[in-house]
């Protein structure tokens, strides 16, 4: 597998709340999406960047990190491979990312995602 961004995911009782924080204080100012339970902000001139995370419209548990992928299928299959426990399964979402969530040895849950673009 290979790692192409690492974004933090952090949970937040209240999006708009949390971006007070983030955004007014940390500089965090490019909202890149806002789906409502998670939003990415970014800084466009460092690539700063964390997503804030209600809960997870989608699956069974909230991830830690999302880890990007340029070949998500390669990955899950190796997950697979390697018994990884598979949190949520390999799927395509409305929002548009390919992804799944495998739990790391350490008891953490990842986010291993493709985006289309």
């Amino acid at each position: 597998m290979r790692s192409t961004r690492i974004t933090a995911n952090l949970p937040v009782d209240d999006i708009e709340k949390a971006k007070e924080f983030y955004a007014g204080f940390l500089g965090l100012t490019d909202e890149e999406f806002n789906l409502g339970w998670v939003a990415r902000l970014t800084d466009q001139q460092t690539g700063a960047q964390v997503q804030l995370v209600t809960s997870d419209a989608d699956a069974p548990e909230d991830s830690v990190i999302s880890v990007h992928t340029p070949d998500v299928e390669a990955a899950y299959e190796e997950a697979q491979r390697l018994g990884y426990e598979i949190v949520l399964s390999l799927r395509t979402e409305p929002w548009g990312v390919r992804r799944f969530f495998v739990r790391a040895p350490d008891g953490n849950v990842i986010n291993i995602v493709e985006h289309a673009d």
